[in-house]
């Protein structure tokens, strides 16, 4: 669960930067991509140090 989580607020992190940047729809859904790959990843491993405690 929390990867998931972690990936949608890198997201709407990434979206909103690209925005903020004066970015097109097409920026915006790589940003989004980009930022939702990293906090994905980032959940990912927060869990599994979290599961080995």
């Amino acid at each position: 669960m929390l990867p998931l989580v972690t990936a949608i607020l890198g997201a709407v992190f990434g979206a909103l930067t690209a925005r903020r940047r004066k970015g097109n729809g097409f920026d915006m859904a790589q940003w989004a991509a980009v930022w939702a790959i990293i906090g994905g990843l980032l959940g990912l491993l927060a869990l599994i140090v979290l599961a080995r405690l």
